[in-house]
C-alpha cells in the first residue's frame, strides 16, 4: 500500500508542481507589466507582417520614431507627463576584462536603454548614481552580480551602430521581481546617440494622464493628433501584449510537464490495479467469510472502493504539499536558465481541485476491476485452504478485442506512414499510437505467456532449478506480468519513440547540409543580428573568396487571385547563394531567382495554384511595395528551403534600401580556391574577437550544435519520462513484495524440501529480470513503430532520412535488466529471511 501511495504522490506532485510553477510565473510577470505599463505607449508601426506586437524587429533593427513627437503630445489635454524611452534587445553587453557577453544567452532578453525615472520604474538606484554623461552606465544589481562587476568597472556594448565602452557609474535594483533579463542604462541623449544614431530619434514615448481622461480617450486624442505611421497602446493593451507573449511559452511549459504527468498516472493505474487484484486475492476467504455473515457483494465492493478512496485523498494530499516542493525546484532551475521568478508561490484553488480530483479519480478507476472482482467472491471461497487459484491467462473475448484493436492501430500506422496529407498523416499517427497502445495493454496476458516462455527459455539450463521456478513464477499469472510490464512498457515506448525521431532529425539536418550547404563556414549571432562591422570583418578576413548574407524581411503578400498572405518573411540573399547552396529545383531555374525574381516552395506554389512567372505584390509596410515574378519552385522535403521565400538583396533593395533592411541573421562563407579551410576557419574565428556574442562554425561544427541542440530536447524529454519509469519500477517491486507475501507457505515448503537462501533469492531476482526484459522488449518494438511512423508523417518536412539508434535500445534493455535485479532486492531480501516452519504454517 505503501508503494501504490508514492505512485500517487509522485503523480498528483507533477500536477500540483506544474499549476503551480505556472501559476507563480505568469503572476511575476503579469506584476511586472502592470508595474511598468505607461496609460498610453506610443511606438512606431511595426513592420507589414510582423503581429509579434512587440514593435521590434526580430533581425536587428530598432525601429525608431522622431524625437519630436514628445512635444506633440505633451501639451494634450488629459496628458500629465511625457516621457521620451530609448530601449532595445538587439545589443550585447560585454566585460572588457574577460571579452565575455554579459546577460542571458536564452530566454529573458538584454535591454539597453535610456534611464528615465518615471512615474512607474520598477528600479531604484541602490549604489552609486545614475547615468550622466556619455560614459557612464548603470546596470541592474542581478547582471552585476552574476557578472562580477562593480562601480568603476568598465562595460561595452556592441550594438547595430557601432561598439561603445563605457564606465559602470551605478547600480539598481528591481523594486519587485527580475524576471531574468540584463538591463544596461545611459543618459538620454547617450542612448539616442549610441543606439539609434542620432539625438532626433526615439524608440517611443510613454503618456501618463492627470486623471482628467481615461486612458482609451488619451489613446484616442494622442493617435488623431500623430496620424499614420505610429502605434498606441493603453495601459491595458500592454499588458495583455506582455502576458500573450511569455503565456505562449509558459503554457507549452504547463501542458507538456501535464501530459507527462498523465502518462505518470497511467503507469501509476497499473501500478495500483495490480495492488488491489492480490490484496482481493490475498483475501478471498476473508471475503468469503463476509459473505457467509451475510455481506452482499455491493458492501464487499463498496470496502474495497473506500480503501481506495482513502489511498486517493491521503495521496493527493501528500502528493499537493510535494508539489509545493517540486514548484519552487522549477523555480530554481528557471533562475539557472536565466529566468527568475518570484518565490512567493501562487496557490490557486485549481491546485487542491486538480489533485484531489486527479490522484483519487485515477485510484478510484484503478480500484474498480478489482472491486468488482471481489463483490464477486462466493461464500464457498471460505471454505478453501487457500486464495484463489490463478486466473487463465486471457479469455477469447479479451484476445479478439486485443487483436482487433491492435491490427486497426498499426494499420492506422501504417496509413498514416504512406499519406500524402499531413493533417490526416498526424491524426493517424496519434490515433495509431493510442490504439497500438491500448491493445498492447490488452494482449498482455497473452504475449506474457509467449515472450516470457521464450525469454526464460534459458533460465533451466543457466540458473538450475532457481531459474526454472522463476520462469514458472513468471508464467504463473500472465495477466499479473502483463500489468506489471505494460507500465514499463509505456515509458520505455516513449523512450524508444522520441530516440528515432530525435536521431532522425538530427541525420537529415547532417544529410541536407552535406547535400545543399556548399559553404565551409557559417556565421551566427546569439542576439540581434549581424552588423556590417561584423559582416566587414568576415569579408576582410583572409582566405575568404566570398561571403553570403542573409536577411529576414516581414511581409504581407498579395497573390494573382487578390488573396492576401499575411505575416511571411522574405529571406533576402546574396547574389552569391547559389553557388553556395544546391537549390533543390522543381521548375524555374537560379537564374530566376537571381535574375530580380522570387523563390517559393512547392507546397506554397500548390496551394495557391502559383506557377513560375505568376507575379506576387509584397508589401514591406509603410508603403514599401513591390511586385515580383515567381522565377524559381523549389523541392519539398527540405528544412532549408520549406516554408522559405527567397529574394536576393538587390531585388528587395529596390522597395526598401539597404540601410533600412534588417540586419543578417546568418552569414555563409566560403574559402577562396586553394586556401586551407582549417587555417582559413582560424582565421575567421580570430576576425570575430571584438564579437564575443558571434559564433563561427565549419560545416562539422555547425552539425554538432544541431547535434547539442537535439541532445538537450532529448535529455529534457527523458528526464520528464523518468518519473513514469519510476513509477513503474516501484510496481515491479509491489508485484513482486505482493507475490512473496501471496506465496509465504510455497516459500517455505521450498526452503523445507532442500532450496537454499540464496537460490530462493536467485528465483526471486530472476523473475524480476524476465518482467521487466518482456516490458523493455514490448516498449522497444512500440517505440520503434511510433518513431518510424513520426519519421514517414514528417518525411516532407524535412525529416526525410530514418535513423534508428540501436545503442539506445540496446542499452535500454540491459538498463531494464538491471531494474529488474534492483526492483527485487527488498523483495528477495524479505523472502530470504522468512522462518521455514512459520512460512508452512501461515496458509
Amino acid at each position: 500500500m505503501v508503494l501504490s501511495l508514492i505512485a500517487v504522490v509522485l503523480s498528483v506532485a507533477f500536477v500540483s508542481g506544474t499549476l503551480v510553477f505556472s501559476n507563480t510565473a505568469t503572476s511575476t510577470f503579469n506584476k511586472l507589466f502592470a508595474a511598468t505599463a505607461s496609460d498610453v505607449a506610443i511606438n512606431p508601426a511595426p513592420p507589414s507582417g510582423d503581429d509579434s506586437g512587440q514593435g521590434q524587429d526580430a533581425s536587428g533593427r530598432t525601429p525608431t520614431l522622431p524625437a519630436s513627437v514628445v512635444q506633440q503630445v505633451a501639451g494634450l489635454p488629459g496628458v500629465k507627463t511625457a516621457e521620451a524611452t530609448v530601449s532595445t534587445t538587439t545589443g550585447t553587453l560585454v566585460n572588457p576584462k574577460t571579452n565575455k557577453a554579459v546577460g542571458p544567452t536564452t530566454g529573458a532578453p538584454t535591454i539597453i536603454g535610456a534611464w528615465v525615472n518615471g512615474p512607474r520604474t520598477p528600479m531604484k538606484v541602490t549604489s552609486g548614481s545614475a547615468p550622466a554623461g556619455s560614459g557612464q552606465m548603470m546596470i541592474d544589481a542581478d547582471t552585476a552580480s552574476k557578472a562580477k562587476l562593480h562601480l568603476g568597472d568598465p562595460i561595452r556594448v556592441i550594438g547595430e551602430r557601432g561598439t561603445f565602452d563605457y564606465t559602470i557609474s551605478g547600480i539598481a535594483t528591481f523594486t519587485g521581481t527580475n524576471p531574468g533579463a540584463a538591463l544596461a542604462f545611459t543618459d538620454l541623449p547617450t542612448a539616442q546617440q549610441d543606439l539609434l544614431g542620432s539625438t532626433k530619434l526615439l524608440t517611443g514615448v510613454d503618456l501618463y494622464g492627470d486623471g482628467s481622461k481615461t486612458n482609451d480617450q488619451l489613446k484616442a486624442e494622442a493617435a488623431a493628433a500623430l496620424g499614420s505611421g505610429y502605434q498606441l497602446k493603453t495601459s491595458a493593451e500592454q499588458q495583455a501584449d506582455g502576458a500573450k507573449g511569455v503565456g505562449s511559452f509558459l503554457n507549452f511549459m504547463k501542458y507538456v510537464m501535464l501530459g507527462f504527468a498523465g502518462i505518470s498516472l497511467l503507469v501509476g493505474g497499473f501500478l495500483i490495479i495490480n495492488t488491489f487484484s492480490m490484496l482481493v486475492a490475498q483475501r478471498t476467504r476473508e471475503l468469503g467469510l463476509l459473505r457467509a455473515l451475510g455481506g452482499s457483494r455491493r458492501q464487499v465492493n463498496r470496502s474495497v472502493l473506500i480503501e481506495a478512496l482513502l489511498l486517493g485523498v491521503l495521496g493527493s494530499t501528500i502528493g499537493m504539499l510535494a508539489g509545493l516542493g517540486l514548484a519552487l525546484l522549477l523555480i530554481q532551475l528557471m533562475k539557472g536558465a536565466g529566468m527568475t521568478l518570484s518565490s512567493s508561490l501562487d496557490i490557486t484553488a485549481a491546485v487542491p481541485i486538480a489533485s484531489y480530483a486527479v490522484g483519487i479519480i485515477i485510484t478510484m478507476l484503478a480500484a474498480w476491476i478489482p472491486a468488482r472482482r471481489a463483490g464477486k467472491v462466493s461464500p464457498m471461497a471460505a471454505l478453501r485452504d487457500h486464495g484463489t487459484p490463478a486466473e487463465a491467462s486471457t479469455n477469447k473475448v479479451r484476445i479478439i478485442l486485443g487483436l482487433l484493436v491492435t491490427l486497426g492501430g498499426a494499420a492506422l500506422l501504417a496509413v498514416g506512414g504512406t499519406s500524402k496529407n499531413l493533417g490526416q498523416a498526424g491524426s493517424d499517427l496519434g490515433l495509431g499510437v493510442v490504439l497500438t497502445l491500448v491493445g498492447f495493454v490488452v494482449l498482455g496476458p497473452l504475449l506474457a505467456g509467449v515472450v516470457v516462455r521464450v525469454l526464460g527459455a534459458a533460465l533451466p539450463a543457466l540458473f538450475g532449478p532457481s531459474g526454472k521456478l522463476a520462469q514458472r513464477n513468471a508464467l504463473r499469472n500472465p495477466r499479473r506480468t502483463g500489468a506489471t510490464a505494460a507500465a514499463l512498457m509505456i515509458g520505455l515506448a516513449l523512450v524508444t519513440g522520441a530516440s528515432v525521431v530525435t536521431n532522425s532529425m538530427v541525420a537529415s539536418t547532417s544529410e541536407q547540409i552535406d547535400k545543399q550547404v556548399g559553404a565551409d563556414y557559417i556565421v551566427t549571432v546569439n542576439h540581434g543580428g549581424l552588423t556590417s562591422s561584423m559582416v566587414d570583418a568576415a569579408k576582410n578576413t583572409a582566405g575568404i573568396g566570398h561571403i553570403t548574407e542573409q536577411r529576414e524581411l516581414p511581409s504581407n503578400l498579395t497573390l494573382p487571385d487578390g488573396s492576401v498572405v499575411k505575416h511571411q518573411y522574405i529571406s533576402a540573399v546574396s547574389s552569391t547563394f547559389t553557388q553556395d547552396f544546391a537549390v533543390p529545383v522543381s521548375t524555374g531555374s537560379g537564374d530566376g531567382l537571381l535574375n530580380g525574381g522570387i523563390s517559393v516552395d512547392q507546397n506554397f506554389a500548390k496551394d495557391h495554384k502559383l506557377s513560375v512567372g505568376d507575379k506576387i505584390t509584397v508589401d514591406y509596410g509603410s508603403g514599401r511595395t513591390q511586385q515580383l515574378p515567381i522565377g524559381l519552385v523549389t523541392t519539398t522535403g527540405n528544412a532549408i528551403f520549406d516554408h522559405h521565400l527567397f529574394a536576393t538583396i538587390d531585388t528587395v533593395a529596390k522597395a526598401v534600401p539597404q540601410d533600412q533592411q534588417p540586419l543578417d541573421v546568418v552569414v555563409f562563407g566560403r574559402a577562396a580556391s586553394g586556401a586551407d579551410k582549417a587555417k582559413t576557419l582560424t582565421a575567421l574565428q580570430n576576425s570575430f574577437n571584438a564579437y564575443p556574442q558571434v559564433s563561427v562554425q565549419d560545416q562539422a561544427g555547425y552539425k554538432k550544435i544541431v547535434q547539442q541542440q537535439v541532445d538537450s530536447l532529448l535529455t529534457l524529454i527523458y528526464g520528464l519520462l523518468g518519473l513514469a519509469i519510476i513509477v513503474a519500477v516501484l510496481g515491479v517491486v509491489n508485484t513482486l513484495a505482493l507475490s512473496v507475501v501471496e506465496r509465504t507457505r510455497e516459500i517455505g515448503l521450498l526452503r523445507a524440501i532442500g532450496l537454499s537462501r540464496r537460490q530462493l533469492r536467485r528465483m526471486i531476482r530472476l523473475e524480476s529480470v524476465v518482467i521487466a526484459v518482456f516490458g523493455a522488449l514490448l516498449g522497444a518494438g512500440l517505440g520503434l513503430a511510433w518513431g518510424i511512423t513520426a519519421q514517414q508523417v514528417l518525411k516532407t518536412q524535412g525529416l526525410n532520412v530514418l535513423s534508428v539508434p540501436v545503442g539506445t535500445i540496446v542499452g535500454v534493455l540491459v538498463a531494464s535488466a538491471v531494474v529488474g535485479l534492483l526492483a527485487a532486492l527488498l523483495p528477495a531480501f524479505r523472502a530470504g529471511r522468512m522462518n521455514v516452519l512459520s512460512a508452512i504454517a501461515s496458509g
